[in-house]
This record gives C-alpha cells, structure tokens and sequence, in this order.
C-alpha cells in the first residue's frame, strides 16, 4: 500500500495529509460552533497554530514515553528516542498518541485562555466535538501506515495486514480487527453526542461539563478498545493507555457529579461572553 505521493524530491506523506484535514475540518466545526453561541470567531483560528503546535508535541511526548510493546522488542525503547534526536522527531513516520495530543493541545489553549482572559471551560465545550471530529479523520492515517489493528478476525469488516506490518507472533494470520476503523466510528458518533448534548441540556450544563463529557465517553471507548489490541504499551507492566483511560473518566465524571450536587454560586449556566462578540 503506497503511504504518499512523490513530488519531485519530496513526498507527500497520506499520515501527515490525513492530520492536516483533521485539524482542518475540526477547526471548521468549531468556528461555526463558536459563531452559533455568539462568540468570538476569531479566537479559533488565533489560536490554531498554537493548539495544533502543543497536540503534536504532546502527541509525540506520549509516544516517546510509551513506547508499543514491538518496539520496545527492537530496541526502540524511551532511552532510544531521548539518545537519537531525529528519531524523536520524525512523526511522519507514525507514532503520536491521542492522550498526549489532547492534553498538549488543552494545555497550550489553557495558556492562550489565560493571556486573552477568555473562559478556558465555555471554549473547551465548543472544541470537544471538533477534537472528535479530527480524530475520525486522523484514524485513518493508522490505516494508511498499517497500524493500530486489532487481533485476528475472519469478520466480513477485517482488514489484511502485509506480512511486514505484522507482529512476528501472528505472522500466520493476515485479517484482523480494524481498530482504527472502530474508533473512527466511534468518534463520528461521539461528536454527534456532545454536540447534541450542549444544545439539548444548554440551561443545565456548566462551562466544561462537554468537554468533561468527552473526558468519560472517550476514555471508556478506549479503556475496552485494548483488549482488542495486540500491541499495547506498558510502562512497569502496566497497560499505561488503559490504565490512563480509566483515571482519566473516573475523574472526569466525578468532577460532573461533584460540581453538579448542588446549586452552584462560583458556577452560572448561563456564562456571559467574556470576549468579543461576533459580528458576523
């Protein structure tokens, strides 16, 4: 399966170009989002660069630190990236994990928040389903790169997987469970939810509690997902994206059901704009 197209001495990576209309689209959607509650427009495409900047880096972080388990098995272990530079950097050959995206890219919009004196939970509600919708998209850059598949399956849905993208254990099969696919669906569907879920609790919900939303609902889909993967990441013995997954929707939902036990007075449901309105 080709991976990219040549362009004179470049190339033109299908994982990379995948990426990019992810950030695309889920900056679309959240433009029109924030155009639909009256806010700000501009402060999605101010702050794309550096979101986009923070995801990667995160992104790339994780993937250091946790290295998969076939990896690790060919020497490509966390040292091996902190003793080969541009090892650590090449992300256009694969290797960015979604926890560390996320939490870069939260974490560089929290300080752009900070600076513009904008409300960090009201924005992260309207990016939530725009970060779904990217994920769709960018799953298929695992299908592309021939990763992040499933166990063996003769299922009508499996996909082949050549022989050199297969780890050596289940070299005898060549279908298994699509799991890029699965979590494609799965954030199409979430993004349906979050964006239904702030229209239809709107007077309810308070700033975050969406993207609180997609702190649970995520998470758990992933949490069950690693059952199905073959090549997990452990750090101390320990499955570090199913244990992270876990934590982080417990958290998630006791921070709802704790701020949501009793009228809140720090907390209104109805959060005024504290930047510029939209004027288009």
């Amino acid at each position: 399966m080709a991976t990219g197209i040549k362009i004179g001495p470049l190339t033109l990576n299908f994982y990379g170009l995948l990426i990019m209309i992810g950030v695309v689209a889920a900056a679309v959607l959240a433009y029109f989002e924030a155009k639909r509650q009256n806010r700000d427009t501009e402060v999605v495409m101010d702050s794309l660069t550096w979101v986009v900047i923070g995801g990667v880096i995160g992104a790339r972080i994780w993937h250091i630190l946790t290295p998969p388990a076939s990896m690790v098995a060919q020497g490509i272990t966390t040292q091996y990236y902190l003793t080969h530079p541009f090892a650590a950097i090449a992300i256009w050959r694969g290797g960015l994990g979604i926890p560390g995206a996320v939490a870069g890219g939260a974490l560089a919009f929290y300080i752009y928040a900070k600076k513009r004196n904008l409300n960090f939970g009201a924005w992260a509600d309207i990016f939530a389903p725009a970060v779904a919708l990217g994920q769709a998209i960018g799953r298929w850059g695992n299908f592309i790169n021939q990763e992040v598949y499933g166990s063996p399956t003769d299922l009508p849905w499996a996909i082949t997987i050549d022989e050199q993208h297969r780890l050596p254990e289940f070299m005898e099969f060549s279908t298994y469970h699509p799991l890029f696919l699965y979590e494609s669906l799965f954030n199409l569907a979430n993004m349906g939810f979050l964006l239904w879920l702030s229209r239809k609790f709107k007077e309810k919900l308070y700033p975050g509690d969406v993207f609180l939303s997609y702190l649970i609902t995520y998470p758990m889909f992933r949490f069950f997902m690693e059952y199905l993967r073959l090549d997990n990441s452990f750090v101390g013995g320990i499955n570090a994206n199913q244990t992270l997954m876990i934590v982080i929707a417990v958290l998630a939902a006791g921070f709802i059901v704790w701020r949501h036990r009793k009228p809140n007075t720090e907390e209104t449901k109805d959060t005024p704009n504290d930047e510029t309105p939209n004027q288009e």
